[in-house]
């Protein structure tokens, strides 16, 4: 964590909290897929969250990621720099982040920059590359390199066609969710505020 001194009281409990959304197998497995992903010639990093926080920090991994998920000649990150400099890594993550987005993974599951930067939230990290796998696997356009069984795949669409008749009678039904007068009556009805007779 970026200097930062210890948290204590209910920012520790809230820090305490997030850091338990932190899953160890899924660490091993978006490990794995990102070297195989990225063409196998990055170091693996030791286990451990503070590990897979500083492989991920400098941008370099993540956005060498996304542009393999693209051809060649359309990667959505032209230049990756190495580079030791803060804001240049912060602005790779940034950059990653914006690629992710376009390519559809949508903006509830994207971490904050200060998330993986900063370690605030590695879980949401861990969430927003499962999320980008498995729409890489859904894509199903032959860049996604892994097992088919390592993410989930997003449903897709399931239309519905109807014909003019069908939809015309569905104009004349009421919907339960309207609620419904059936059973309903007036009989023993007192005027509005009118008291009740007890006899």
């Amino acid at each position: 964590m970026a200097n930062r001194g210890p948290s204590y009281g209910l920012s520790r409990e809230v820090q305490e909290k997030i850091d338990q959304k932190y899953a160890v197998d899924l660490e091993t497995r978006l490990v794995e897929w990102i070297i195989i992903q990225c063409g196998g010639d990055i170091d693996r990093p030791q286990p451990g969250r503070e590990n897979f926080q500083d492989w991920l920090k400098t941008g370099t991994i993540l956005c060498r990621l996304i542009n393999s998920l693209y051809p060649p000649s359309d990667k959505p990150i032209k230049k990756i720099p190495e580079t030791k400099m803060v804001f240049k890594q912060m602005e790779k993550i940034s950059q990653f982040l914006q690629a992710a987005e376009a390519y559809g993974v949508i903006k509830t599951d994207l971490f904050q920059t200060v998330d993986l930067w900063e370690g605030k939230d590695l879980a949401a990290v861990q969430r927003t590359i499962s999320a980008l796998g498995s729409i890489a696997l859904t894509k199903d356009d032959g860049h996604y390199r892994g097992e088919p069984d390592w993410f989930h795949r997003k449903a897709q669409g399931n239309r519905r066609e109807f014909t003019e008749e069908q939809l015309r009678r569905g104009q004349n039904l009421i919907g339960m969710q309207m609620g419904s007068n059936q059973g309903a009556s007036q009989s023993g009805m007192k005027g509005y505020g009118m008291p009740r007779q007890i006899m």
